[in-house]
């Protein structure tokens, strides 16, 4: 059977209906004794912290610099110090004045400029990549995925969620990748110019840390043949024609014949993307949606940490 435009865009409407019966919005209570079993693999998490830095950090040889002074703290300290920075969410100087009631756990007083030099080094950079691989690599990711994109704000007169025209220079895009499974991120990426553009650098990502992807499910938004040819035939894609679709090729013939074989599994899968909205929400409730850094390496930093705490704190729980 050949698929046409006009059958995928019959497939549209009976999907949407599919949706409005069959999805309706969820009014049960919450698992809550199941979140708080799994919030002891939380704690349990946290409490490696020191004993996963440490690791990241052996994981690499450092060399020492020919000239300037000697760093204050070592790598590891160092990057304790960032992280704590992150999880108080407040800006370098109340950090600073944090530290001196903490200075029994760090062993020093810094300034709020150095706080903010963190955002830059590459040492903390490369620990917090490694970071990132072996809490996945613990963990286990399943191999299904699911993409979206969300902004930060970048000034605070200005706010993602509320502002309508989100051009210009006080936003910045942020695409993550998470496995259905764990709800873990597994790739990001990043883009001053374009939801699109942060979309290809997390593809990038995913590619570079080598995981294999089984399935990907993906918003409307991403629904061109560009973003379709970045998949093999191996890999299950659960994505949505646009209405307006003209032409039908092989890609989109898969995905439909796919659609057509079983509605109702089709939509299951596809809306588990919604996970990455529940995970953009957590974490900005969390870290906050305002990124204080000038530079874009440090703002980018920044962002890269939050997906990496985001895995720290993570509990998937399902309903039911």
């Amino acid at each position: 059977m050949m698929i046409t435009p006009e059958m995928a865009q019959h497939l549209v409407e009976i999907l949407d209906q599919v949706k409005e019966e069959c999805f309706p919005k969820e009014n049960d209570s919450y698992p809550c004794a199941a979140w708080e079993q799994k919030r002891e693999r939380v704690k349990q998490r946290l409490r490696n912290l020191p004993q996963y830095v440490n690791q990241a950090a052996t994981m690499v040889q450092f060399m020492k610099p020919r000239a300037g002074h000697p760093k204050k703290l070592d790598v590891t300290r160092r990057t304790m110090l960032f992280l704590f920075a992150r999880l108080m969410n407040k800006s370098n100087r109340d950090v600073e004045e944090l530290l001196v009631l903490f200075e029994p756990l760090f062993g020093c007083q810094v300034s709020y400029k150095y706080i903010e030099r963190l955002y830059s080094d590459p040492e903390i950079h490369i620990v917090l990549h490694n970071l990132f691989i072996l809490l996945l690599q613990d963990e286990g990711v399943s191999g299904d995925f699911a993409g979206d994109g969300t902004g930060y704000s970048l000034t605070v007169c200005r706010h993602y969620r509320t502002e309508t025209v989100k051009q210009g220079k006080d936003f910045l895009y942020v695409f993550r990748v998470i496995d259905v499974d764990t709800g873990f991120y597994v790739a990001c990426g990043y883009s001053n110019g374009s939801e699109m553009e942060a979309f290809h650098k997390a593809m990038a990502m995913l590619t570079k840390l080598g995981l294999p992807v089984d399935s990907m499910a993906l918003d409307k938004y991403y629904s061109v043949r560009k973003v379709l040819s970045l998949f093999g035939e191996e890999t299950v894609l659960y994505l949505l024609p646009k209405k307006n679709i003209a032409r039908v090729g092989i890609e989109w013939s898969r995905i439909i014949r796919r659609a057509l074989e079983d509605p109702y599994l089709f939509l299951k899968a596809y809306y588990l993307r919604n996970l990455c909205e529940s995970g953009f929400s957590a974490d900005k409730r969390r870290f906050g949606g305002l990124v204080r850094q000038k530079r874009e390496d440090r703002r980018e930093m920044a962002l890269f940490s939050t997906a990496f705490l985001h895995n720290v704190f993570m509990v998937r729980v399902r309903p039911g």
